[in-house]
């Protein structure tokens, strides 16, 4: 079935869940808004949106440290102290550490990329598709490019986004997914605030090495 942008919005205003999240639902439910509703709640993300205004100034900052090579540290909140020594959110504090050591994102969210950096990766997918349309009549060839891009800028959000990321021990979810099922089940806010990587001689000539693999397969080993 075809899941239009209409359908995707009733939902959201419904559930107020995330856009990524309504489509799977209504996908799993065969564009059945109510039934996509039950399947988000279900799963606590219609839940744990409505949690998501409110303020989380308490937390936990954690690091990793992989083979002397690969250093991060991570300020992850949440609402209260109590809910910040729950062993369920300092497993995924911990988490996020080795995933961002393995997957390297350059920022949190989508909202934190500098706008000349979006327009810049904008501009050049948009002349891909206009070079892969040659074959399309001009009239429609900018409307066609622009569905492209539309499609690639996902893509592109999910390669240097930690929240859109491919989370690395459940690849069948992203990061903010798995967040907002933690939001769920402890009950309170949870924001990723911050996060920094190094890597040794990072921006120096050097022989190439391939050190967030080498994490990715220990974790997944």
């Amino acid at each position: 079935m075809n899941i239009t942008a209409g359908l995707v919005k009733e939902l959201r205003e419904m559930t107020g869940a995330g856009m990524m999240d309504c489509k799977k639902a209504l996908v799993e439910a065969d564009g059945d808004v109510e039934k996509a509703a039950d399947i988000l709640r279900e799963k606590g993300i219609a839940k744990s949106a409505k949690k998501s205004d409110r303020i989380a100034a308490e937390g936990l900052i954690d690091t990793y440290v992989h083979n002397g090579r690969i250093g991060v540290m991570v300020e992850v909140n949440t609402e209260t102290d109590f809910a910040a020594r729950n062993e369920e959110f300092i497993q995924f504090v911990h988490q996020l550490c080795l995933h961002i050591a393995s997957m390297n994102p350059k920022y949190v969210a989508q909202a934190d990329v500098p706008e000349d950096e979006v327009n810049h990766e904008k501009e050049i997918l948009t002349q891909q598709a206009m070079n892969e349309g040659q074959n399309i009549p001009e009239d429609k060839r900018r409307f066609v490019a622009e569905k492209k891009v539309e499609g690639r800028m996902g893509k592109f959000y999910e390669e240097i986004c930690l929240l859109d990321q491919k989370f690395i021990l459940d690849t069948d979810k992203s990061v903010d997914t798995i967040r907002k099922e933690l939001i769920a089940k402890i009950g309170e806010n949870i924001v990723i605030r911050r996060f920094i990587r190094y890597e040794v001689g990072e921006g120096l000539e050097k022989k190439q090495e391939n050190f967030a693999e080498e994490v990715a397969k220990q974790i997944n080993g």
